[in-house]
């Protein structure tokens, strides 16, 4: 795993960018075509903006899967992951083949299909951050390492809720549903390559506990240490507390 701290969010955003915009190319360059995974939330605003803005890649030749969405929440709703991804990617870049989990589903039907698709060929490149719980898609702590399937259906914690609520998707805690469709912590590292974008002072806690610590469950993100192709990106903000942990570590 590669640590790399940028100035600002927007420098942060422009150099996860530029790899991502190397590693899709790559991808279609090697067997014409790739397969991504692409996650949301406020912190993924400047990367998506960034990449979208390029003209560098050839989307109709990309194959995007979705990370997670809330059971129960529809494409209508503000708060709806695929929503977002309609507006800050789809409907952008052209991208005609992805897809989508229907969080109005049942959540076993809102699986089967994406499951299938996800587990026919490998996903070259995932675009994940970090929850200021430490969770990686909405895996929350504990999470689970073991689980072979594709997707799973997780229960939401408290401080997962509050930051969904606190990112303004949500007028009230009450609305934040306390269930969702999550890609599973094993199928998220099958990836061969991971860009993890993590700014923000809020993350700052949970960045210096997932790459300043153990690999534990506690800490959902630490598992991207076991992984060989990880690069994480921070601002200054984010790298704050991990940055005061690697200099204590130095001094003893």
């Amino acid at each position: 795993m590669i640590i790399k701290t940028f100035p600002s969010k927007t420098e942060l955003a422009e150099a996860a960018a530029r790899d991502a915009i190397i590693a899709i190319r790559g991808a279609i360059d090697a067997r014409g075509e790739a397969r991504i995974i692409a996650a949301t939330g406020a912190s993924q605003f400047e990367f998506l903006e960034a990449l979208t803005n390029s003209q560098e890649v050839d989307w109709a030749r990309v194959e995007m899967f979705h990370l997670d969405e809330y059971v129960g929440v529809s494409e209508k709703m503000p708060a709806s992951f695929c929503r977002y991804l309609r507006e800050r990617l789809i409907n952008k870049t052209g991208l005609k083949k992805y897809h989508l989990i229907d969080g109005t589903l049942p959540p076993e039907t809102a699986i089967r299909g994406v499951a299938v698709e996800i587990s026919k060929a490998p996903i070259d490149v995932a675009f994940v951050g970090v929850g200021e719980n430490g969770h990686l898609a909405f895996n929350d702590p504990p999470a689970n390492f073991e689980t072979e399937e594709p997707y799973i259906v997780v229960n939401l914690d408290e401080a997962c809720r509050k930051q969904q609520l606190g990112e303004g998707w949500f007028a009230s805690l009450d609305d934040v549903p306390r269930q969702a469709i999550s890609m599973s912590i094993r199928q998220i590292m099958k990836s061969k390559q991971i860009l993890c974008v993590a700014p923000d002072a809020r993350k700052a806690k949970a960045v210096a506990e997932c790459f300043g610590g153990q690999v534990s469950p506690d800490a959902p993100a630490s598992i991207l240490q076991n992984h060989p192709n990880t690069i994480v990106y921070l601002d200054r903000a984010s790298a704050a507390m991990l940055e005061q942990l690697t200099a204590s570590a130095q001094k003893q």
